[in-house]
């Protein structure tokens, strides 16, 4: 299973900042010991094109000269992290960790991550909640445009956001597309406070835990099945969920995440869906826990990715 990775663009934040920056290298340090099944690979850069597909181009200039600091420092603090060029380049490689992601399973492999992503706050011509660019979106258009070409055919994605914030930016860009559909659990009393309306968004109470989260999945993922038929999945699996994480509310063990994991890569399974999947949230009390939680996700979808490779055989 192919990982695509750019945490070596790391931003250069101040002393105190609430990201986590670091989870990400520690996850790909723990990947390359313990998932040797694994192939990690630096993360292509999204070009221009490709962000404009999900992006406004003015938006996209605005973040690339830095002239938004100036233009529309408010929109900077929506973000949440100050501007640089490190900040730049490591949205543009998130993003297209995500398009390579989604190239790598649709051409056959089945199952393909980005070990970052997730970025689903962000919207057509803003971010925010440490979003910069939607990676789902762009990863979604691009590969519309290019099945469409190759196959002259429509292709269908479902994005099925799991990270414990509503995916508010996926859900606004892709309001009125019905290529695409978006699915999101989330706390209900959680940032952000204004939420957008996805194709079917399941609002969860503080103190959710593993079974009650897993029935609302079941159902959501019934729901999904009835009225779509995707060609591509695009999983956010948010650690934030986690019962130790600062900022998630919600009560999910170690065990209730794994099983998460697993019901969504096996429904995809099912229906032989190519499945590429994103890190997104997690803020735990120990940095170390949210990368558990991420280690066991790779650790489940390594064993659907061997169901693929066996399957082509």
């Amino acid at each position: 299973m192919r990982a695509y990775y750019s945490d070596h663009f790391v931003l250069p934040l101040p002393d105190g900042h609430r990201f986590p920056m670091a989870k990400y290298h520690m996850l790909r340090d723990r990947v390359a010991v313990e998932l040797p099944g694994v192939q990690m690979q630096p993360a292509p850069r999204a070009s221009d094109g490709e962000l404009a597909l999900a992006h406004h181009p003015a938006y996209i200039r605005a973040i690339a000269d830095g002239s938004i600091q100036q233009l529309q420092p408010a929109a900077m603090r929506e973000i949440g992290f100050p501007w640089s060029e490190a900040m730049v380049e490591r949205s543009r490689r998130s993003a297209g960790a995500t398009v390579a992601a989604v190239r790598d399973a649709l051409a056959g492999h089945g199952i393909a991550a980005n070990m970052a992503g997730g970025t689903h706050h962000a919207s057509a011509d803003k971010g925010g909640g440490f979003c910069v660019f939607n990676d789902a979106a762009v990863a979604a258009r691009v590969a519309q445009a290019e099945w469409g070409r190759l196959h002259r055919q429509p292709l269908q994605v479902a994005v099925v956001d799991l990270d414990v914030h509503q995916g508010n930016g996926t859900a606004h860009i892709f309001q009125n597309d019905t290529s695409v559909f978006t699915l999101s659990l989330h706390g209900e009393k959680n940032f952000p406070f204004r939420k957008e309306a996805s194709d079917l968004d399941v609002p969860l109470p503080d103190g959710c835990g593993d079974d009650a989260y897993m029935e609302a999945l079941e159902m959501a993922l019934d729901h999904l099945a009835q009225r779509f038929a995707p060609g591509l999945v695009i999983y956010l699996a948010g650690a934030d969920p986690f019962e130790g994480d600062r900022l998630g509310r919600l009560k999910l063990t170690f065990d209730g995440l794994q099983a998460r994991d697993r019901r969504v890569l096996d429904w995809a399974w099912q229906r032989r869906v190519p499945l590429a999947f994103a890190m997104a949230g997690g803020y735990g009390v120990r940095i170390e826990e949210t990368v558990q939680v991420q280690i066991n996700t790779y650790s489940v979808a390594l064993e659907y990715a061997r169901r693929w490779r066996a399957s082509a055989n």
